[in-house]
């Protein structure tokens, strides 16, 4: 009996030798990259959200001084305005309003700018979630450092190819961001809450008294 004990703490113990030790550093650092990766991708979708909220003012803006131009114009005609420089006046005005706006939507084209963050917003979101299986995996013991690593290294890279072409953010969107991931814990869920989003049948617990 105290043979077979000391062999099996000698399996034990040439087992715990052989399995390799975990890095300490590589969840923190995948931990922090992940975060990174949550708050430019918040960032993003906050710019995004500027830049269509401008597109649309624009555009409210351009609609509404075409249809004064308009109405100046057939106000002008019948003769409703008065005659002479005051009525020509006010109308080459608004002419002029409605020309500068229509510059100016050719020029800052606020639509093109929020596609363009909603598309680099969905490229870091992937990267985001794929941040998650990677800390779960490690966590759990699944992943080796050494996969681990070699994972790490291609979120690194997918992350860089996103930023590549994205367009610089600003620190309004970063500041809405901070307060929508910090405050208003927009990127976090709570159980209940998970519950509700799945079918009855996939929640913990569905299958317990049944029969």
């Amino acid at each position: 009996m105290l043979a077979k004990e000391l062999h099996d703490r000698s399996k034990l113990n040439d087992d715990l030798e052989s399995e390799p030790s975990r890095d300490p550093y590589l969840l923190a650092q995948v931990r922090e990259a992940f975060g990174r990766v949550v708050y430019s991708h918040k960032t993003h979708e906050k710019q995004a959200d500027i830049c269509f909220g401008k597109h649309r003012w624009q555009q409210r803006v351009l609609i509404a001084l075409t249809a004064i131009s308009s109405g100046t114009f057939l106000a002008a005609v019948i003769g409703l305005l008065g005659r002479g420089v005051p009525t020509n006046l006010v109308t080459s005005f608004i002419a002029l309003l409605v020309s500068w706006m229509s510059l100016g939507a050719r020029t800052f084209k606020f639509e093109e700018e929020s596609e363009a963050h909603r598309g680099i917003a969905s490229q870091l979101w992937d990267v985001r979630e794929s941040y998650i299986s990677l800390i779960a995996d490690l966590m759990s013991g699944a992943m080796s450092d050494a996969d681990g690593r070699e994972r790490r290294d291609e979120l690194q890279q997918a992350t860089l190819d996103a930023y590549a072409g994205a367009p610089r953010t600003s620190r309004k969107a970063y500041e809405r961001a901070s307060e929508g991931l910090q405050r208003d814990e927009e990127m976090t869920f709570t159980s209940r809450e998970i519950d509700l989003f799945l079918p009855e049948t996939l929640r913990p617990g569905a299958g317990e008294g049944r029969s």
